[in-house]
């Protein structure tokens, strides 16, 4: 079918039409650029990306396809002005007109600039910048956690670093440091790092660098977006910032617990001098040393200074010596005084003894009677006829059998109580 005119005298399906506008339009432009401002930004599920490039007057719909957008040095969003290069084509499917863009970059330095600039105040205003959210680096970290490449030089020189100063156990999450994917997944890897459980299998890691080489600004620019720096002020694991060469900044630099000029000295500021290290020790080890023998030496010399001062121990004991020596003298006469008086009162409680003697009274002629039971009668009354005794004299016992009759013990009539009136004399 001819592309020609034909002054209205064909008849065409919409389809039809459509196409024929399609083939003239790319064939007549087929590939261009355009600079324009990003609008309506969005990125499918698919991984395609739809916006819109516009000027102060007119706006041109674009489709980026997902092969392309995961090339991209940068994310594209709204206000940022590019120069996007492509086909342009129509979509019969809205009849419109769009171009397909096979190539992005930002509009000049400057615009980034601007855009990085707008970006950094706002989170400065939110006080993400604040010197006292910064949290300090662990001296001697065990687990060190790396975010980066896992390819290319970096991790090499991190790692080569860390093993001259002081190896360490080193965790790589691997990341895309570049283009649109690597904001996402530096975000999603220093996110990760700090969801990790204490005791876990996988070990948390005490200090975080997040790390890539040098370039341009398209190149970093993935750690000037939100979400990285974010993910950044959110880490409760102390970070380091080592994102290309000396000259190079990135917002996540402003965030950072601390920033390093390069990676390889994020790796030195991480760690110390393993070797350095123990020569400070034993140089503390040796200074210790002799710090207590200067002290021990001070402290006899000033023990010595004060036992000059002090009499000699030969004189301080002189006089209790004597007082001993007197006291040893007079010990035997003590003690000599002390028995005879304790004699003595022995021997009157002897003779005390023998006084109460019931043997004594049985010498001077009486004599103890006791029943068969051994006990003492003392009263004729309780003795019956016939019941055997025991007769005890000073010289010995003799068995009697008491005989007669049983007397009575006499009592005394009780007296009478007198009534009060004088009683006969006869």
């Amino acid at each position: 079918m001819s592309d020609a005119p034909d002054n209205g005298k064909t008849e065409y399906s919409v389809t039809e039409l459509s196409m024929k506008l399609k083939r003239m339009v790319e064939g007549r432009f087929g590939y261009v650029r355009l600079r324009g401002e990003i609008s309506g930004f969005k990125r499918a599920a698919s991984g395609h990306i739809y916006l819109a490039l516009k000027d102060e007057k007119s706006v041109l719909d674009g489709v980026m396809w997902k092969g392309v957008a995961g090339r991209l040095a940068f994310r594209p969003e709204d206000g940022l002005e590019v120069i996007c290069g492509g086909k342009l084509t129509t979509y019969p499917g809205r009849s419109k007109y769009q171009i397909v863009i096979e190539q992005m970059e930002v509009a000049g330095a400057g615009a980034l600039m601007a855009l990085l600039d707008e970006r950094k105040k706002k989170l400065a205003a939110e006080g993400l910048f604040d010197p006292g959210r910064k949290q300090a680096i662990p001296y001697l970290p065990k687990v060190i956690g790396v975010v980066t490449s896992p390819t290319g030089s970096v991790i090499r020189d991190i790692l080569h670093r860390l093993s001259d100063r002081f190896p360490r156990h080193v965790i790589v999450w691997p990341v895309v440091v570049q283009g649109d994917k690597a904001a996402e997944q530096v975000a999603g890897a220093i996110r990760g790092f700090n969801g990790l459980a204490e005791n876990g299998p996988v070990p948390r890691p005490d200090v975080l660098i997040v790390a890539r080489g040098g370039g341009s600004l398209e190149d970093l620019w993935p750690f000037n977006e939100e979400e990285v720096v974010r993910a950044v002020a959110d880490s409760d694991i102390p970070l380091i910032s080592a994102v290309g060469h000396e000259t190079d900044t990135t917002l996540i630099d402003y965030v950072a617990d601390l920033r390093a000029p390069t990676p390889t000295a994020a790796a030195e500021q991480a760690v110390p001098v393993r070797d350095d290290l123990i020569y400070t020790v034993q140089d503390y080890n040796i200074r210790l040393g002799r710090a207590v023998r200067r002290m021990m030496q001070d402290r006899a010399q000033k023990l010595e200074g004060l036992g000059r001062g002090l009499p000699k121990p030969s004189e301080m004991l002189a006089l209790n010596r004597q007082r001993l020596d007197d006291i040893v003298a007079r010990l035997p006469r003590a003690l000599s005084g002390l028995m005879d008086r304790r004699q003595m009162q022995l021997d009157g409680i002897s003779r005390l003894f023998d006084s109460l003697n019931y043997r004594k009274v049985l010498e001077r002629g009486y004599a103890v009677i006791r029943n068969e039971h051994g006990q003492a009668v003392t009263q004729a009354a309780g003795v019956m006829p016939g019941r055997a005794l025991d007769m005890e004299f000073h010289d010995g016992h003799v068995a009697v059998i008491a005989a007669g009759k049983a007397q009575k013990s006499r009592k005394k009539p009780a007296r009478k109580e007198s009534d009060g009136r004088q009683g006969s004399l006869l």
